[in-house]
Protein backbone atom coordinates (compact mmCIF):
# COMPACT_ATOMS: atom_id res chain seq x y z
CA UNK A 1 0.00 0.00 0.00
CA UNK A 2 1.05 3.38 -0.97
CA UNK A 3 1.18 5.52 2.22
CA UNK A 4 3.54 8.52 2.21
CA UNK A 5 2.60 9.96 5.09
CA UNK A 6 3.85 13.19 6.81
CA UNK A 7 3.11 13.95 10.86
CA UNK A 8 -0.40 14.72 10.11
CA UNK A 9 -1.82 12.59 7.15
CA UNK A 10 -2.11 9.42 9.47
CA UNK A 11 -4.85 10.47 10.88
CA UNK A 12 -6.75 9.71 7.62
CA UNK A 13 -5.54 6.55 7.61
CA UNK A 14 -6.39 5.63 10.68
CA UNK A 15 -10.00 7.36 10.53
CA UNK A 16 -10.51 5.13 7.14
CA UNK A 17 -9.69 2.02 7.53
CA UNK A 18 -13.42 0.22 8.13
CA UNK A 19 -13.99 -3.50 7.13
CA UNK A 20 -16.19 -5.53 5.63
CA UNK A 21 -18.41 -8.07 6.74
CA UNK A 22 -22.09 -8.92 6.28
CA UNK A 23 -24.44 -6.90 8.23
CA UNK A 24 -28.56 -7.00 8.69
CA UNK A 25 -30.46 -5.33 6.39
CA UNK A 26 -32.61 -2.15 7.01
CA UNK A 27 -34.16 -1.19 10.78
CA UNK A 28 -32.97 -4.28 12.27
CA UNK A 29 -29.25 -3.19 11.21
CA UNK A 30 -30.02 0.34 12.17
CA UNK A 31 -31.82 -0.77 15.42
CA UNK A 32 -28.58 -3.27 16.75
CA UNK A 33 -26.15 0.35 16.05
CA UNK A 34 -28.21 2.80 17.53
CA UNK A 35 -27.82 0.97 20.87
CA UNK A 36 -24.52 -0.32 20.62
CA UNK A 37 -22.56 1.83 17.89
CA UNK A 38 -19.58 1.25 19.04
CA UNK A 39 -19.46 -2.21 18.00
CA UNK A 40 -19.75 -1.54 14.68
CA UNK A 41 -16.44 -0.01 14.94
CA UNK A 42 -14.81 -2.71 16.72
CA UNK A 43 -16.69 -5.10 13.77
CA UNK A 44 -15.15 -2.79 11.30
CA UNK A 45 -11.83 -2.14 12.28
CA UNK A 46 -11.27 -6.11 13.19
CA UNK A 47 -12.20 -6.99 9.91
CA UNK A 48 -9.79 -4.20 8.20
CA UNK A 49 -6.88 -5.78 10.19
CA UNK A 50 -7.85 -9.09 8.97
CA UNK A 51 -8.58 -7.93 5.57
CA UNK A 52 -5.45 -6.25 4.81
CA UNK A 53 -3.27 -9.66 3.93
CA UNK A 54 -4.98 -9.88 0.54
CA UNK A 55 -5.74 -6.20 0.07
CA UNK A 56 -5.06 -5.46 -4.14
CA UNK A 57 -2.83 -3.72 -5.32
CA UNK A 58 -3.77 -0.98 -7.65
CA UNK A 59 -2.15 1.65 -10.40
CA UNK A 60 -3.58 5.05 -10.11
CA UNK A 61 -3.48 8.87 -10.27
CA UNK A 62 -2.91 10.86 -7.42
CA UNK A 63 -3.47 14.90 -7.81
CA UNK A 64 -1.97 16.51 -4.37
CA UNK A 65 -2.38 21.04 -3.99
CA UNK A 66 -1.22 22.52 -1.61
CA UNK A 67 0.18 25.76 -0.65
CA UNK A 68 3.52 25.69 -2.68
CA UNK A 69 2.06 23.22 -5.68
CA UNK A 70 -0.55 21.31 -7.57
CA UNK A 71 1.20 18.26 -9.05
CA UNK A 72 -0.59 14.79 -10.38
CA UNK A 73 1.45 11.24 -10.03
CA UNK A 74 0.91 7.81 -11.55
CA UNK A 75 1.41 5.52 -8.60
CA UNK A 76 1.70 1.55 -8.82
CA UNK A 77 1.55 -0.30 -5.86
CA UNK A 78 3.92 -3.62 -5.94
CA UNK A 79 5.58 -6.09 -3.74
CA UNK A 80 8.51 -4.11 -3.30
CA UNK A 81 6.52 -0.84 -2.51
CA UNK A 82 4.55 1.79 -4.50
CA UNK A 83 6.60 3.71 -7.41
CA UNK A 84 5.37 7.24 -8.78
CA UNK A 85 6.13 9.00 -11.68
CA UNK A 86 5.15 12.91 -12.12
CA UNK A 87 3.18 13.17 -15.00
CA UNK A 88 1.82 16.93 -14.12
CA UNK A 89 2.47 20.36 -12.64
CA UNK A 90 -0.67 22.61 -12.38
CA UNK A 91 -3.03 20.26 -14.40
CA UNK A 92 -1.07 20.98 -17.83
CA UNK A 93 1.35 17.52 -18.87
CA UNK A 94 5.61 17.93 -18.25
CA UNK A 95 7.11 20.02 -20.84
CA UNK A 96 9.56 17.97 -22.79
CA UNK A 97 12.78 18.70 -20.20
CA UNK A 98 11.24 17.66 -17.17
CA UNK A 99 9.66 14.49 -18.48
CA UNK A 100 13.13 13.56 -19.03
CA UNK A 101 14.57 14.95 -16.15
CA UNK A 102 11.65 12.52 -14.14
CA UNK A 103 12.61 9.54 -16.89
CA UNK A 104 16.22 9.51 -15.73
CA UNK A 105 14.67 9.91 -11.83
CA UNK A 106 12.81 6.58 -12.74
CA UNK A 107 15.91 4.34 -14.56
CA UNK A 108 18.10 6.02 -11.53
CA UNK A 109 15.68 3.88 -8.47
CA UNK A 110 15.67 0.91 -11.48
CA UNK A 111 19.25 0.78 -11.17
CA UNK A 112 19.68 1.47 -6.92
CA UNK A 113 17.28 -0.94 -5.59
CA UNK A 114 18.49 -0.22 -2.33
CA UNK A 115 16.47 3.21 -2.83
CA UNK A 116 13.36 1.42 -3.05
CA UNK A 117 14.18 -0.98 -0.06
CA UNK A 118 14.38 1.91 1.98
CA UNK A 119 11.00 3.10 0.78
CA UNK A 120 9.46 -0.05 1.45
CA UNK A 121 11.04 -0.56 4.79
CA UNK A 122 9.35 3.38 5.24
CA UNK A 123 5.66 2.37 4.20
CA UNK A 124 6.15 -0.65 6.26
CA UNK A 125 6.76 1.35 9.32
CA UNK A 126 3.93 3.57 8.79
CA UNK A 127 1.46 1.16 7.77
CA UNK A 128 2.46 -0.77 11.26
CA UNK A 129 1.66 2.26 13.02
CA UNK A 130 -1.31 2.95 11.67
CA UNK A 131 -2.64 -0.73 12.65
CA UNK A 132 -1.86 0.03 16.00
CA UNK A 133 -3.87 3.02 16.20
CA UNK A 134 -6.72 1.50 14.59
CA UNK A 135 -7.05 -0.98 17.19
CA UNK A 136 -7.91 1.66 19.52
CA UNK A 137 -10.66 3.26 18.04
CA UNK A 138 -13.37 1.49 19.54
CA UNK A 139 -11.56 2.92 23.19
CA UNK A 140 -10.44 6.25 21.76
CA UNK A 141 -14.26 7.64 21.41
CA UNK A 142 -17.61 7.78 22.34
CA UNK A 143 -19.81 6.99 19.42
CA UNK A 144 -23.11 8.07 19.40
CA UNK A 145 -26.08 6.80 16.23
CA UNK A 146 -27.18 9.82 14.37
CA UNK A 147 -29.80 7.96 12.06
CA UNK A 148 -29.24 7.01 8.09
CA UNK A 149 -28.17 8.76 5.64
CA UNK A 150 -28.06 8.75 1.73
CA UNK A 151 -24.53 8.07 0.34
CA UNK A 152 -22.74 7.20 -3.01
CA UNK A 153 -22.72 3.85 -2.02
CA UNK A 154 -26.69 3.35 -0.87
CA UNK A 155 -27.14 3.81 2.62
CA UNK A 156 -25.22 4.62 5.47
CA UNK A 157 -25.24 5.05 9.01
CA UNK A 158 -24.16 7.73 10.26
CA UNK A 159 -22.30 8.44 13.65
CA UNK A 160 -21.07 10.99 15.85
CA UNK A 161 -18.05 10.93 17.97
CA UNK A 162 -16.34 12.69 20.85
CA UNK A 163 -13.43 11.66 22.48
CA UNK A 164 -13.40 9.54 25.53
CA UNK A 165 -12.57 11.22 29.03
CA UNK A 166 -11.63 7.79 30.05
CA UNK A 167 -8.90 7.10 27.45
CA UNK A 168 -5.18 7.46 28.43
CA UNK A 169 -3.20 7.50 25.21
CA UNK A 170 -0.51 4.37 24.95
CA UNK A 171 1.99 6.49 22.66
CA UNK A 172 2.47 9.91 21.50
CA UNK A 173 0.82 8.76 18.38
CA UNK A 174 -2.56 8.17 19.95
CA UNK A 175 -2.56 11.88 21.98
CA UNK A 176 -4.40 13.12 18.96
CA UNK A 177 -7.86 11.28 19.23
CA UNK A 178 -7.96 13.05 22.59
CA UNK A 179 -8.78 16.43 20.50
CA UNK A 180 -10.62 14.85 17.58
CA UNK A 181 -15.07 14.90 17.06
CA UNK A 182 -17.45 15.05 14.20
CA UNK A 183 -19.12 12.28 11.97
CA UNK A 184 -18.65 9.36 10.37
CA UNK A 185 -20.48 7.57 7.62
CA UNK A 186 -20.08 3.43 7.16
CA UNK A 187 -21.84 2.17 4.46
CA UNK A 188 -24.82 0.07 5.66
CA UNK A 189 -24.19 -3.28 2.91
CA UNK A 190 -20.61 -3.49 3.45
CA UNK A 191 -19.82 -1.58 6.85
CA UNK A 192 -17.26 0.64 4.90
CA UNK A 193 -16.61 3.96 5.84
CA UNK A 194 -17.49 6.54 3.12
CA UNK A 195 -16.91 10.11 4.44
CA UNK A 196 -15.45 11.74 7.45
CA UNK A 197 -15.78 15.07 8.69
CA UNK A 198 -13.62 15.76 12.18
CA UNK A 199 -12.31 18.83 13.91
CA UNK A 200 -10.30 19.66 16.35
CA UNK A 201 -12.08 20.90 19.17
CA UNK A 202 -9.13 21.38 21.47
CA UNK A 203 -5.45 21.75 21.19
CA UNK A 204 -3.40 18.32 20.99
CA UNK A 205 -0.08 17.41 21.16
CA UNK A 206 0.92 14.70 18.40
CA UNK A 207 3.89 12.38 17.73
CA UNK A 208 4.54 10.99 14.28
CA UNK A 209 8.56 11.08 13.34
CA UNK A 210 8.35 14.33 15.10
CA UNK A 211 6.86 16.22 18.32
CA UNK A 212 4.31 18.99 18.12
CA UNK A 213 1.13 20.51 18.83
CA UNK A 214 -2.07 21.23 16.89
CA UNK A 215 -4.13 24.13 17.73
CA UNK A 216 -8.17 24.22 17.98
CA UNK A 217 -10.48 24.52 14.84
CA UNK A 218 -8.50 22.70 12.50
CA UNK A 219 -10.60 20.52 10.21
CA UNK A 220 -9.90 17.01 8.02
CA UNK A 221 -12.63 16.14 5.24
CA UNK A 222 -12.29 12.14 3.86
CA UNK A 223 -14.52 10.52 1.16
CA UNK A 224 -13.79 7.03 0.09
CA UNK A 225 -14.96 5.07 -2.75
CA UNK A 226 -15.61 1.49 -3.78
CA UNK A 227 -13.30 0.41 -6.76
CA UNK A 228 -14.13 -3.12 -6.97
CA UNK A 229 -14.70 -6.25 -5.29
CA UNK A 230 -15.04 -5.37 -1.44
CA UNK A 231 -11.73 -3.07 -1.88
CA UNK A 232 -12.71 0.71 -0.98
CA UNK A 233 -9.83 3.51 -1.52
CA UNK A 234 -9.85 7.23 0.03
CA UNK A 235 -10.46 9.14 -3.22
CA UNK A 236 -10.56 12.58 -1.51
CA UNK A 237 -8.46 14.22 1.29
CA UNK A 238 -9.05 17.75 2.62
CA UNK A 239 -6.82 18.95 5.52
CA UNK A 240 -6.56 22.26 7.08
CA UNK A 241 -4.74 22.08 10.17
CA UNK A 242 -2.02 24.86 11.63
CA UNK A 243 -0.06 23.86 14.83
CA UNK A 244 3.43 23.91 15.80
CA UNK A 245 6.33 21.52 15.22
CA UNK A 246 8.75 20.87 18.30
CA UNK A 247 6.72 23.64 20.30
CA UNK A 248 8.77 26.33 17.94
CA UNK A 249 8.43 25.65 14.04
CA UNK A 250 4.98 26.86 12.72
CA UNK A 251 2.67 24.57 10.86
CA UNK A 252 -0.07 25.57 8.56
CA UNK A 253 -1.13 22.20 5.93
CA UNK A 254 -3.65 23.22 3.64
CA UNK A 255 -4.00 20.35 1.28
CA UNK A 256 -6.45 18.83 -0.93
CA UNK A 257 -5.62 15.02 -2.56
CA UNK A 258 -7.86 13.37 -4.94
CA UNK A 259 -7.01 9.71 -6.49
CA UNK A 260 -8.52 8.98 -9.72
CA UNK A 261 -8.24 5.95 -12.77
CA UNK A 262 -7.67 2.93 -10.22
CA UNK A 263 -6.85 -0.47 -12.44
CA UNK A 264 -5.93 -3.81 -10.57
CA UNK A 265 -2.40 -4.86 -10.82
CA UNK A 266 -0.46 -8.14 -9.97
CA UNK A 267 0.00 -8.80 -6.55
CA UNK A 268 3.49 -9.86 -7.67
CA UNK A 269 4.01 -7.21 -9.79
CA UNK A 270 8.13 -5.74 -8.81
CA UNK A 271 9.18 -2.09 -8.74
CA UNK A 272 11.19 -2.62 -11.76
CA UNK A 273 8.29 -3.91 -14.16
CA UNK A 274 6.34 -0.97 -12.20
CA UNK A 275 8.78 1.24 -13.76
CA UNK A 276 8.44 -0.36 -17.31
CA UNK A 277 4.37 0.53 -16.60
CA UNK A 278 4.84 4.23 -16.25
CA UNK A 279 7.89 5.03 -18.56
CA UNK A 280 5.20 3.86 -21.23
CA UNK A 281 2.07 5.53 -20.45
CA UNK A 282 -1.17 3.84 -21.80
CA UNK A 283 0.72 0.51 -21.29
CA UNK A 284 -1.08 -2.74 -19.83
CA UNK A 285 0.51 -4.42 -17.46
CA UNK A 286 0.34 -7.51 -19.92
CA UNK A 287 2.95 -5.90 -21.91
CA UNK A 288 5.75 -6.87 -18.71
CA UNK A 289 6.68 -10.29 -18.84
CA UNK A 290 9.87 -10.24 -16.69
CA UNK A 291 11.99 -8.36 -14.22
CA UNK A 292 15.39 -6.85 -15.42
CA UNK A 293 18.17 -7.42 -13.17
Amino acid sequence: MSCGLGPMTFVVLISLCSGSSAPGSGTQAATGVADDPTALVRRATQNALAGRSHRQPLRYQLRKVDKRSDTTKEIVETKDGAVARLIAIDGNPLSAEADETERHRLNYLSSHPNLQEHRRKREQEVIDRVNRLMRLLPVAFLYRYEGMTPCKSGQCYRLGFTPNPQFAPPSEEAKIFRGMAGEVWIDLAEERMVKLDAHLIEEVDFGWGIIGRLHKGGTILLEQTHVGGHQWELTHMQLSLTGKALLIKSLDIQMTEDKREFSPVSPGMSYRQAIQLLENPGASESLEVGDPK
